[in-house]
């Protein structure tokens, strides 16, 4: 089953072509990397899987329901995290998930609370008002609001941005457990090319709107003849070697 389907889709500003006609699939249970340089469309896309955008053309479905009709049935069963978009600054950690936790109908949101707290090391800013975290705690607390229904697909944008290397392991390494424990799906936007090769099963390379390759990390590293995803998105970024669509004109 796929749980993400995006057919043709298209996102236009104006005269500006943000996402141009992309079409891919995540399967379920998968961790997918969606990997590009600054503008080439990556948050642009996970908006409008989340709904937040109105395709310009093209068709989204997301476990089984088509997001132009029944989206919300759709975001019940997922989440979102982005160190980017900011929690009420005045809402102490445990209000802000609180909140989630409601406008989700999370049964025992006060024990979930805890739980998530001890997995990601929360449990000293709990009172703490969310305006007053560093960048690092920002993320871990946008991480554990995402995680608050237990979603059945994880749509993460830089997820581990501003952390430190010791943090950012242990959270990778809670995803990876999350995910296998739960089957979860993961859709995941990353600049951090150790991160993707770590998590990723399949890893989609946007460039200027467009899919311009696609595979596993070691299918990339072998069609590149590299031995890191940095070189190859090096390559990618700098019209180097080989690009799918150039090489398809």
């Amino acid at each position: 089953m796929d749980v993400i389907e995006v057919d043709g889709l298209s996102k236009r500003y104006g005269t500006t072509l943000a996402v141009d006609a992309i079409s891919f699939t995540v399967p379920a249970g998968a961790t997918v990397g969606l990997l590009g340089g600054n503008g080439a469309g990556k948050t642009t896309t996970i908006a409008m899987l989340l709904g937040l955008l109105v395709p310009s053309e093209g068709r989204i479905r997301v476990l089984g329901y088509d997001m132009a009709r029944n989206r919300f049935a759709a975001l019940a069963r997922m989440n979102f995290s982005s160190p980017y978009v900011s929690l009420p600054h005045r809402l102490t950690v445990t209000e802000n998930l609180r909140v989630y936790g409601h406008l989700y109908n999370v049964a025992g949101i006060e024990r979930r609370i805890r739980a998530l707290a001890a997995e990601l090391d929360l449990e000293a800013l709990l009172d703490r008002p969310a305006g007053q975290l560093s960048a690092g705690q920002k993320t871990r607390v946008a991480l554990a609001k995402s995680l608050i229904n237990r979603p059945e697909l994880l749509l993460l944008d830089e997820p581990t941005a501003s952390l430190d290397p010791d943090t950012g392991d242990l959270v990778r390494g809670w995803l990876e457990r999350y995910r296998a424990e739960s089957g979860c799906t993961i859709l995941l936007a990353s600049h951090n090319m150790s991160e993707v090769e770590r998590l990723c099963s399949h890893v989609l390379m946007l460039k200027r709107g467009r899919i311009v390759d696609a595979g596993s990390p070691q299918q990339l590293l072998e069609r590149y003849g590299r031995d890191d995803l940095v070189e190859v998105f090096l390559d990618i970024a700098r019209n180097r070697g080989r690009v799918l669509d150039e090489a398809a004109a």
